[in-house]
Order: C-alpha cells, then structure tokens, then sequence
C-alpha cells in the first residue's frame, strides 16, 4: 500500500457540500484532495436533485402541451416517449458530472478515485482498485446520506423501489404506492400522475409535506385530489407482499385495514447519514441518531476532522451542504465561521405547483410566544398568473406584529422555487415585512405576491 503526497485538506465525498468545499480550498491556497468513489457530483448532481427536476420539467411541460388550447395553441396527437424523458435526465447528470470533473482540474485538486475512511494522526484510507494511504492536515467528510428503509420491508430494486431506481424506470408504471408524503414523495406524484400513473400516496402523519406551513400543506392535498391522487394521510404500511411482480400493499388507514395492488412501491420516507463503514468510532468521531456530531465550527469530537451535509443531519438539502462546505473551510483557516441555522435554508419541493417556504411557520411561530401579523396574497387575481395560465396558490408573511420582523414565508404557486431566494434575503439580513412593502417589484411578475402578501401583513395591501 503506497503512501502518497500529504495534502492541506483532503475532503470525503464530492457532493454539493464536498466539491464546494474543496474549490472553496483550492482558492485559498490548500493543497486539496477530493475522495470520491463513485461519480463526481454526488447524490444531487447524479440521482437526486439534477435527474429528478429534469424529469419534472419533462411532466411540466406534458401538462402544459395538453392544455395547449387555453392559450389559443393547437397540437395533434401529443404524447410522450418516457425512454427518451429518461434518457436526457441522464445526460444532463452527465454534463453536470463534467462540469465538476472540469472544475477539479481548474483548481488544481487532486482527485482520488476510492472510498475514504478516515484513520488516526490526519491519515486516510483510500479503499479502491489501487489502495492507498493519504495525509492531511485537515479532513472534511462529506458522505452525503441514503434512503432510509422501514423495518419489515425488503427494498429489492424492482417492485419495492428507492428514488434511485425510480429515476430510471424502464416503463412508467401503470400504478404505484409511494410511501412517505414529504417532498421526495410529493415530487414523484407529481411526476407519475403526470404521465397517467394510478397515484396512492401513504403518510404517517395527519398531512403531505408536513414540515410546512399547514395552510400551504392542506391546499396542496386538495389539488392534488382533484388531480386525481389519492392521498391517504395519518396512515401507516403494516406491510408489502410481492405477487407475480406487482405488490399488495396492507395500508391501516384508521381502524381500517385495506390493501392497494400496485406495480411499483416507492420508499419515500427520508435519509440517514451516509456513515456507515467509515470507521469513525476508531477516528475518535462521535455520531448522534445515525448523523455525524458537529460543533456550531462543524468539528467533530476527533481533532483535524470537521463534517458538512447530508451526513451531519438536517436540514438536508444541496445548497445548505454547499454553504456548510464554505464555513467549514473558514473555520479550517481560523476565520470567523458562521454556522448555518436551519431557520435560514429555504426548502423547496418542485411538484406543480411548487412549494418553497423559509423560517418558521405560523403554527411554530406561536408556540414560541410571538404575537403574530399574517399576510397572504392568493396567485389567482394576479396578471402575471393569468398569464402564464398558473393562477394556483398563494404567498403567505408571518411577522413579529411588535417588530415587524419576517419570521417565515411561505409559497405555494408555480414558480415558488424561484421567489423564495427574496425571502431568504429577507430572513438573513433581519427585514421585516414593510421592508419588503417597501420595496419596489416588477410588474407584471409573480414576486408582486410577495410584496402584497407582506403588505397584507399590517393591512397595507394595495389589490386585495
């Protein structure tokens, strides 16, 4: 086993939290390594967040053509060829994998091909065809997380399936139970009740995307209704038998036990940490309900090791992984470090329409003894709405009625994954609602239903 050169930093892992982290190095000065064993880009750029939206917009765009003619549009015989829709999600993860590959080489970063497991005294070893050892001054581990399974249920890659594989399905399915109505479930309804897929979604809890604001969470289920998905809420799976390649699945729905045949089964009920295998217990690396254990510096309890994204809990998202890689690195060259409170990462799952939310919602905003000023601003009487054919939806402010201070906004609508970055700006700088007001915004846009909304929130709004 080859011992070779010793790096400033050697990061684990080249998701959106590993590979930022490392160009965030490079630029600094830091001799960087970057261990990866499979594709560069990680789990977003490869089977989750790329693949999965280029799919999404594939839906989109299918429903938008059948509706062709309440834009005075007209097309014959519009159909789709979901091989082809398969196909160019994956060439889009490809040029996304590129894209990485060639930052690496811009930045001078040694990429080493093999699973990292972190040892003792700042050394790593690289597990792979040609192993060997690496030492650093520094290690990030940036493992990323996986699909959590339910106890009981046998995942077998073909009819009890994880998003990965749902990503690339030979054939839509004819009908499908997604397990787990959070944003992954929700996106994959979505996506499949797009394409005539017999949709059954199944969550534990009294809701869909329960995390959200309630207000946005119940619209949503009433859209999704009349879009002709079953929704079965406060509901949990006592079981999956396989028969002659569909499933039965045994769904206790209430005091009710029934079972829902289906082709496919979709496990869509979170992640856990990617930390299995790595050795940390003998790192010195303390882990906490299947996460990795950082500080508010993202140090773990061993010295030279910190720890970013997926594998260190929620909020569990791509561009928080991504500004914990840049903190990480600051707190590694002794800077100030800002930690990233999950109350400033916006959140969005891109179902149609969309949801895209930032803070806290109403309901938490109560419990935590504010008075509170609420705004909201429906999509439908806006022209730009109107326009675009998508008047579903609305924008809702919660306040600090004292203060005037946004603690959340919240968005359900067509676009809310391109608005919320406003809000965002808002929640980070400390604005308050009349901030926004004050601000002037394009018309016709859909961010005007921001600015009403936050209006509305001390009766200031100007259309409603």
């Amino acid at each position: 086993m080859a011992e070779v050169k010793s790096f400033d930093l050697a990061v684990v892992g080249s998701g959106p939290g590993g590979y930022v982290a490392a160009i965030k190095a490079a630029q600094e000065g830091l001799s960087t390594a970057l261990i990866e064993s499979d594709r560069l880009g990680g789990v977003c750029l490869n089977w989750g967040c790329i693949p999965s939206k280029a799919l999404l917009r594939s839906a989109q765009l299918y429903e938008q053509m059948l509706r062709a003619t309440d834009f005075g549009l007209s097309a014959a015989e519009i159909s789709f060829d979901w091989e082809a829709i398969v196909k160019r999600s994956r060439q889009i993860s490809d040029r996304m994998m590129r894209g990485v590959k060639y930052l690496m080489k811009k930045n001078e970063i040694a990429v080493l091909k093999g699973r990292g497991v972190p040892l003792d005294k700042g050394r790593i070893r690289v597990e792979g065809e040609n192993e060997q050892i690496v030492r650093a001054k520094n290690i990030v581990l940036a493992t990323g997380a996986c699909a959590r399974s339910l106890p009981r249920i046998e995942i077998d890659g073909n009819v009890v399936i994880t998003s990965r594989e749902a990503l690339i399905l030979q054939h839509i399915p004819e009908s499908i139970v997604i397990v787990g109505g959070g944003s992954i479930g929700m996106e994959f309804a979505y996506l499949f009740s797009a394409f005539g897929t017999k949709v059954t979604v199944v969550e534990l809890l009294e809701r869909v995307l329960p995390q959200e604001d309630a207000e946005v969470s119940e619209e949503l289920q009433k859209i999704y209704r009349k879009k002709g998905v079953r929704l079965l809420t406060g509901a949990k799976v006592e079981s999956i038998a396989l028969k002659n390649s569909a499933a039965e699945v045994k769904v206790k729905n209430g005091d009710e036990l029934e079972t829902v045949e289906c082709d496919k089964v979709l496990i869509a009920v979170g992640v856990t940490g990617n930390i299995g295998g790595l050795g940390l217990d003998e790192a010195g690396v303390a882990v906490e309900r299947d996460f990795i254990k950082v500080d508010e510096s993202y140090r773990t309890s061993a010295p030279g090791i910190w720890a970013i994204g997926d594998c260190i809990g929620p909020p569990l998202l791509a561009h928080a992984a991504s500004r914990e890689g840049i903190e990480a690195v600051n707190s590694i060259l002794g800077r100030q470090c800002r930690y990233l409170e999950p109350e400033l990462v916006p959140s969005c799952t891109y179902c149609q329409p969309q949801v895209a939310s930032v803070g806290i919602t109403e309901a938490a905003a109560k419990e935590r003894g504010y008075d509170t000023a609420v705004g909201r601003f429906p999509f439908r009487p806006l022209g730009k709405a109107l326009v675009m054919g998508e008047p579903e939806g609305f924008v809702k402010v919660v306040a600090d009625k004292k203060s005037g201070k946004i603690l959340g906004v919240h968005i359900l609508g067509s676009e809310a994954s391109e608005m919320i970055p406003e809000a965002s700006l808002a929640r980070w700088l400390d604005s308050t609602a009349a901030d926004i007001h004050n601000t002037v915004h394009p018309h016709p846009t859909l961010s005007e239903a921001l600015m009403e909304a936050a209006s509305d929130s001390f009766g200031k709004a100007i259309h409603l």
